[in-house]
């Protein structure tokens, strides 16, 4: 018979920045919650995507990921990377330090060579004990999609208070422990072209990751059909000469197309 795992934990499925990746999903079961509303995401333009039903309890989340790593360490995959992720901000969670606590030491059980990471807004990291949390996982790979506050009201929209200088204090508070993440992409949005691929958005979101000096950059581009038919890829040629400019600079770089 087959093992059925409840929410939050689903996967594995191949990432095409993370490899095999187990999921786990912190946001209600029958919503989704995220800080930002992007253009490029269907989070954003879903309605029950605030969802107020209750988060997964604590212990449901540990019992369910425990289950899934048992019956992958009996009958596989070997996960490379156990990711919160979700279509949401899974720093959202009200318990989030005590399930990334829990989440360390049952990857040291079952699989001590697989990284934890967390895909993240970075809209929380000024709560101390979110911080703190991100701080002791593998991969913390948090947002800045640009440094300019306008573009990020009008493509990532967040739903709440931002301030993108309130962001990178806090980023280069991680003093390098730490991996930015960017979104590049090109196109239009209520008549308004947007294309943080130009040196008017690059030069300066590039001065700033120097200055936050992460241990890694990913950069990345729409990889499927988005809510916003106007939105374009970047090129490989755009991002591989962005990845230069990072390279240059003397930082990692991955780049995924």
């Amino acid at each position: 018979m087959a093992l059925i795992f409840p929410s939050p934990i689903f996967g594995p499925v191949h990432s095409r920045r993370l490899g095999v990746s187990l999921g786990i999903n912190l946001l209600p079961a029958d919503g989704k919650i995220c800080t930002f509303d992007c253009i490029y995401c269907e989070c954003g333009f879903n309605a029950d995507h605030r969802s107020k039903e209750k988060f997964p309890k604590r212990e449901e989340v540990r019992a369910a990921l425990e289950a899934r790593l048992l019956d992958m360490q009996q009958n596989g995959p070997a996960p490379d990377v156990l990711t919160f992720a979700g279509n949401g901000e899974p720093t959202a969670h009200p318990h989030f330090p005590e399930i990334i606590e829990d989440t360390l030491a049952l990857r040291d059980q079952y699989f001590p060579n697989a990284k934890v990471s967390v895909l993240s807004n970075a809209t929380f990291i000024h709560r101390p004990d979110v911080f703190e949390a991100l701080n002791r996982v593998d991969n913390n790979i948090l947002k800045l999609d640009t440094v300019n506050e306008e573009y990020i009201r009008m493509v990532d929209r967040p739903n709440s208070s931002y301030s993108v200088d309130e962001i990178i204090h806090y980023l280069k508070a991680f003093k390098g422990n730490c991996i930015v993440q960017t979104m590049f992409l090109k196109g239009s949005y209520q008549g308004i072209e947007r294309n943080n691929t130009s040196d008017e958005y690059v030069l300066p979101w590039l001065e700033t990751v120097k200055m936050i000096a992460p241990r890694q950059v990913m950069i990345y581009t729409i990889d499927r059909e988005t809510p916003i038919h106007e939105l374009q890829k970047a090129t490989h040629e755009e991002l591989d000469h962005i990845a230069e400019l990072i390279k240059k600079a003397g930082i990692a770089v991955s780049v995924s197309y």
